[in-house]
């Protein structure tokens, strides 16, 4: 295998890996109130919080490092921080530790997306393809958090649901040291540099992109820190069931690899906006189905809502890709996540808040329909570009 394919194994390896982590604690949360003096899940659901702000916040400096200093031992830095910081966690006796752990998380995986992404995106000949796989990776992190944890809270209690992933992440780290040289910027083949379109479309499309940003970050993190929980409450046979929540709820989030992997052939032949716009019309709908549905007819129905989210992700990094230089890609993507990592923690008080009225989760996944209404209008004004994939094709350049 060449170094090429050993870098782009590792960053797939590392996207199932960020997602993993960070989702560690919805699920284990299910099983910790006996550790932590009998706190009830909504009690307990804050101390994602700090995690989720240092997700965000860490973003643009790691960014800004990965363009100035080494995107690659940036990546080094994210696989053996979070591992570390994983064995921090599952040593918590208090609430004050497990919320200190649980942030030092989000510090260390907010490494990932601005450095990971830029390197994915600086070598890859077919964009879409690219991102929709590295999409289904990040998927399969998410569904491995509630089906891991779940088996693993439920059988040996939740301190092994952060022991295992951190030791899986410290020897990622190791190993990715020793594998994988430094590729320097250009990270690949190829590079897809910025293609000519006026300055007013470039700045239309960049505050569509911040718009959807933060309301998809909320949506998403929303939706996907509720599934097991809406799930434990809605299909009675999953009552006091820590694994069978995490297998259906990994069922579920299977579907979000499934939507990021056909947005990602869908975009390597088509216009963003011709992509954009039909997937950012399902999303409200689907959240209000999700809001009214009980028992088994819940799991298409948040199938569906999955599907449509989780699509979301693989259009805007696209966006990314294709309206900014090689450069500064880095940091352009470090402010992406940055303001979508702003919306995932508040996405958190939203759900405990929301959650906590009579209408539970019909009231979450109600407000959360009415964020998607603002994506959806964000996606009507996004520029309609017919030449757009020959721009971008005349625009990928050999790397030096």
């Amino acid at each position: 295998m060449t170094s090429s394919r050993r870098l782009i194994a590792f960053i797939n390896i590392g996207h199932s890996l960020d997602h993993l982590l960070m989702l560690i604690f919805p699920t284990a949360v299910l099983g910790m109130s006996a550790s932590f003096d009998g706190q009830s899940y909504d009690q307990l659901l804050p101390l994602m919080v700090g995690g989720f702000i240092a997700f965000g916040a860490g973003s643009i400096p790691s960014g800004w490092l990965g363009d100035h200093w080494s995107r690659r031992n940036m990546m080094a830095v994210f696989f053996l921080g979070a591992g570390a910081a994983c064995l921090l966690t599952a040593a918590a006796e208090s609430t004050a530790m497990l919320f200190g752990g649980l942030t030092l998380i989000g510090l260390f995986a907010s490494i990932y997306h601005p450095v990971g992404t830029a390197m994915l995106v600086a070598g890859s000949d077919k964009l879409g393809r690219a991102i929709g796989i590295n999409g289904v990776w990040g998927n399969m992190g998410i569904a491995a958090a509630a089906l891991g944890t779940g088996a693993l809270t439920q059988w040996f209690g939740w301190r092994l649901a952060f022991i295992v992933p951190g030791i899986v992440s410290l020897a990622l780290g190791v190993a990715f040291l020793a594998l994988v040289p430094e590729p320097g910027q250009q990270g690949g083949k190829r590079t897809i540099r910025n293609a000519a379109m006026p300055r007013r479309v470039l700045v239309r499309a960049f505050a569509v992109l911040l718009a959807v940003t933060m309301t998809g970050g909320i949506v998403f993190n929303a939706a996907t820190i509720a599934v097991p929980k809406l799930l434990a409450e809605r299909i009675g046979a999953l009552e006091n069931a820590p694994i069978l929540i995490g297998m259906l709820a990994a069922l579920v989030y299977s579907f979000g690899a499934l939507s990021q992997l056909t947005i990602g052939r869908l975009l390597d032949r088509h216009s963003l906006k011709s992509v954009f716009l039909p997937l950012a019309a399902a999303q409200a709908p689907c959240l209000l189905l999700a809001a009214y549905a009980w028992n088994w007819a819940l799991l298409p129905v948040a199938a569906a809502m999955i599907f449509s989210l989780f699509g979301q992700v693989t259009i805007n990094d696209a966006m990314v890709a294709r309206y900014s230089n090689e450069a500064w890609r880095a940091r352009i993507y470090a402010v992406r996540y940055f303001v979508s990592f702003a919306g995932s923690a508040l996405a958190v008080p939203l759900v405990q808040v929301l959650h906590a009225r009579p209408e539970g989760f019909a009231a979450v996944l109600t407000a959360l329909a009415g964020l998607a209404i603002v994506t959806l209008i964000a996606a009507s004004v996004f520029p309609h570009r017919p030449e757009e994939l020959q721009q971008v094709a005349s625009a990928a350049m050999p790397a030096e």
